[in-house]
């Protein structure tokens, strides 16, 4: 599955002087290749059952987690490139119930697919699969139905994450997610949306790091409700060399259906480009439409300028 884009290629050379760190690869669309240098850790990736592992080296990158039992499907770890620890947080104190990089929503026709029981609401996977995995990059496709215990679905979404390796500093996931309306769809005003980056404990505001957006605005109060085209967390982590930070953002593309979509943040570690929250009156998707979604989530070593998150996110946008 692959969501329509507005363009697949771009010319790297317009960029290249202006890149941080004498970044040389931006091509970062489907077809874009990436290959690692002759004695370099090579991507491989391992599924058992509903859980996928990918690795470069020996180290665990990224994973992607769709047991039967789950409130929904999501991506932990996403491994810092230094450290080597998560920069994500599987589930922590305070909303235990926000489980990293993940895609959810409540309020849908009345059901609670972002929190509380599965009988609320669930997101089951049909069961993941592992799509291309090169030296660099490694495609993780899932389908998934939006439904209650012995119900039938109420939306379904076919999902393709993708993790790239780009260099020593920078690695990214980009998810393209159809969504699509099995019968008449009603989302009602919530918070709890839609696609969210739960940051691990020791980025955070809260524990001295930095929450900053796309326009410069730092922490919560300034980045809530506000427009941008990315967010970010980062800080100070123990064990790394040099300056010693690093950093996850997440990508809202503008061609998602929600202009100048605002943000829900949260200085304990909660990003989202939430429209549903934002919103003057209930959604609505007709039975057998969809919308396509398009994210990236970068992880990065060093400050969010010398990593090149708006260049990386500008190129982006530019597919």
């Amino acid at each position: 599955m692959n969501p329509p884009a507005t363009r697949r290629n771009f010319l790297k050379g317009s960029l290249a002087a202006a890149i941080p760190f004498g970044m040389s690869w931006l091509g970062v669309g489907a077809a874009a290749q990436v290959m690692a240098e002759p004695g370099v850790d090579k991507l491989t990736a391992s599924q058992d059952g509903r859980k996928i592992s990918v690795r470069l080296g020996s180290a665990l990158v990224a994973g992607y987690r769709a047991e039967p039992a789950q409130k929904y499907p999501y991506v932990f770890p996403f491994a810092g490139p230094l450290s080597g620890a998560s920069l994500t947080t599987e589930t922590s104190e305070p909303y235990p119930h926000h489980h990293s990089i993940f895609f959810a929503c409540d309020r849908v026709n009345g059901g609670n697919y972002w929190q509380g029981p599965v009988e609320l609401g669930q997101i089951v996977s049909k069961g993941p699969k592992l799509g291309q995995v090169t030296d660099r990059t490694a495609e993780i496709l899932d389908q998934c139905e939006w439904r209650k215990p012995g119900q039938a679905a109420v939306m379904t979404d076919t999902r393709k994450i993708t993790l790239y390796v780009v260099d020593g500093r920078r690695r990214w996931i980009d998810a393209e997610i159809r969504w699509t309306a099995v019968t008449d769809v009603t989302i009602e005003k919530t918070n709890h949306s839609l696609f969210a980056v739960r940051a691990a404990p020791d980025l955070v505001p809260k524990a001295g790091g930095k929450l900053e957006n796309s326009f410069g605005k730092i922490g919560e109060k300034a980045t809530f409700g506000q427009p941008a085209g990315w967010c970010t967390y980062y800080n100070r982590r123990a064990g790394i060399p040099d300056d010693g930070i690093e950093g996850i953002a997440l990508f809202n593309h503008p061609m998602n259906p929600w202009k100048e979509c605002p943000w829900f943040t949260r200085d304990y570690g909660f990003i989202s480009p939430s429209p549903f929250n934002f919103m003057g009156k209930p959604w609505q998707l007709a039975a057998g439409k969809s919308i396509d979604l398009r994210y990236r989530v970068v992880a990065y070593a060093g400050m969010p300028t010398a990593a090149g998150l708006e260049w990386i996110y500008k190129a982006w946008i530019r597919e």
